[in-house]
């Protein structure tokens, strides 16, 4: 049985670790409410630029000139997964369910025969990955020490994909990333980046009429010099911003867990205590009303 001053030792240590987390659970509180609100504001922009451009890539698919960035390599061999996590943990599933989600479209590209490689954004991203996919690992991003993620950071990102894509790394690009619902749901998504993806209707009927037509001023290739990179930087982006947010809303929701477990088992070694402290008296009294009765 375990003696009073060992219970009242625990007791103190969990009342200490409920303060802990009811502070973490405060302040992502109210981290979240910025970060949601810059996912939110991040989508429309960035969801209409997609658009665009995938009218505009069904457009001069089969063009010899066509910007890489726009309709990719012409080949499916190589696959790039940019895989974006947080860079601490205490949240949950969060940093896990992306990198199990990472990690089986990875084991199902290579049943078909790709090539994979990965680019992991967050420490947790990495060091999961790294336990069975290491050899596939091309290059850790980390963003910790920063307080806000900027869109410097996402053009930063952004450049290095694009100077693969200029080398031969790869051939096609896909995010894959939690996608921020609510406080407590974080869907682990996958969005393809290059080439753009052609609208649905044209890649389902591309003979039943032709797409989009544009006209350029300055010209095309000034135009889609400028426009190409910036919607690349703009989608890792908002893959930042919608992963924040969701680790925010994850951690929020895992601290405010672990603090109603901690009064649960405060009051559990409370009663423990109360009752082990009833029975040393007990037989203390016991003791003297025998002690007496032999005298």
């Amino acid at each position: 049985m375990a003696t009073l001053k060992s219970l009242r030792l625990r007791i103190n240590s969990v009342k200490s670790t409920r303060k802990i987390t009811q502070a973490m659970k405060m302040v992502a509180a109210a981290k979240l409410r910025r970060a949601q609100s810059q996912a939110e504001a991040a989508r429309p922009y960035a969801e209409r630029m997609e658009r665009m451009l995938a009218s505009l890539g069904a457009s001069v698919v089969g063009s010899p000139d066509a910007p890489k960035l726009l309709v990719g390599t012409g080949a499916e061999q190589v696959h790039l997964l940019v895989v974006v996590a947080a860079d601490r943990g205490l949240a949950g599933a969060f940093n896990t369910n992306v990198g199990r989600f990472a990690r089986n479209r990875v084991r199902a590209l290579e049943a078909e025969g790709k090539t994979v490689k990965l680019l992991t954004v967050g420490r947790k991203a990495s060091s999961y990955l790294k336990r069975e996919l290491a050899s596939r690992v091309i290059g850790e991003i980390s963003l910790a020490g920063k307080k806000v993620v900027g869109f410097e950071d996402a053009a930063e990102i952004a450049s290095q994909v694009t100077e693969m894509l200029e080398n031969g790394g790869f051939d096609v690009c896909s995010l894959v990333y939690n996608r921020f619902k609510n406080v407590i749901s974080q869907t682990p998504v996958e969005q393809q980046l290059i080439p753009t993806p052609m609208p649905e209707a044209v890649a389902a009927a591309p003979s039943e009429g032709a797409p989009a037509l544009y006209e350029f001023e300055p010209t095309e290739e000034e135009i889609l010099a400028k426009l190409l990179p910036q919607n690349l930087a703009i989608q890792i982006y908002r893959a930042l911003l919608e992963s924040a947010a969701g680790f925010y809303g994850s951690q929020m929701t895992a601290m405010d867990n672990a603090t109603r477990n901690a009064g649960e088992m405060i009051n559990k070694l409370t009663l423990n205590y109360n009752r082990t402290r009833q029975a040393n008296i007990t037989r203390e009294l016991i003791e003297i009303i025998s002690g007496a009765e032999a005298l």
